[in-house]
C-alpha cells in the first residue's frame, strides 16, 4: 500500500471534527456548564456572563427554546412574569442597584435578560457600544418588555437607523452628568461611584 493510500486510511479512520458552533450560539453551550450556572428553575437557568460589562452581570434564559425578544407573543407572559421574580431574588442576594433588560438589537442565539449593576466597572467594557448598549434605549427594561408585549402582543424590530444612532449616542455618565470624551476617561470617572 502507497504512503498516500495509508494516509487516506487513517484519515478515514478518525472520528469526524465535529463542525465549529458559531459565537452567535454560545448561550446554549453556556446553559450546560456548572461552573457558569448562578441559580436555576424548572423553567429558567441563569447564568456568569462570560464576559461581564458590570460588577455583576448575570443573563436569565429560558429552557424552552425561544430565539429572541420577537418571538415573544402574549403566551410568554408568565415566563417573563418568572423572569422578574427571579430578578427580584437576584436583587436580594446583592448589596448593589440591579437593572434587567435585553436588548433592542440582540447578538446572542436564544432570548435572555440581563441582570446588571450599574457600577458597570469591568475590564471586558471596552468600547462605546458595550457602553450604549447598556445605557440608552437599546436597553429595554424588564418593565417595558412586559408592558409593550401586555399591549401589543409581541415585540416590533428597531430600525437600523435607531440602532446605528443609539450606538453613537456620546458617552455620559449613567451616575451623573459627566460626559467624557472617550472610554478610558468614562472608566476611570465610574471609579468615583463605586461604594
Amino acid at each position: 500500500m502507497s504512503k498516500r493510500s495509508l494516509e487516506k486510511e487513517e484519515n478515514s479512520n478518525r472520528p469526524a471534527k465535529e463542525p465549529k458552533k458559531h459565537w452567535s450560539l454560545g448561550l446554549v453551550e453556556s446553559m450546560k456548564d456548572p461552573k457558569l450556572i448562578y441559580k436555576e428553575t424548572k423553567n429558567i437557568i441563569v447564568i456568569k456572563d462570560k464576559y461581564p460589562k458590570a460588577k455583576i452581570h448575570y443573563l436569565v434564559l429560558p429552557r424552552e427554546e425561544i430565539s429572541s425578544i420577537f418571538k415573544l407573543n402574549k403566551s410568554h407572559l408568565d415566563l417573563l412574569e418568572e423572569f422578574g421574580s427571579v430578578f427580584n431574588t437576584i436583587k436580594e442576594e446583592h448589596d448593589c442597584e440591579l437593572r434587567a433588560g435585553f436588548h433592542a438589537v440582540p447578538s446572542m442565539h436564544r432570548l435572555h435578560m440581563h441582570v446588571i449593576s450599574t457600577d458597570m466597572n469591568s475590564p471586558c467594557l471596552k468600547t462605546k457600544i458595550h457602553w450604549n448598549s447598556f445605557t440608552t434605549s437599546f436597553f429595554i427594561l424588564y418593565e417595558d418588555l412586559i408592558n409593550n408585549l401586555t399591549k401589543d402582543g409581541c415585540i416590533e424590530k428597531m430600525s437600523n437607523e435607531t440602532h446605528k444612532s443609539l450606538m453613537s449616542t456620546p458617552l455620559k455618565c449613567n451616575q451623573c452628568s459627566f460626559e467624557p470624551k472617550n472610554m478610558p476617561q468614562l472608566k476611570q470617572h465610574l471609579l468615583i461611584h463605586i461604594k
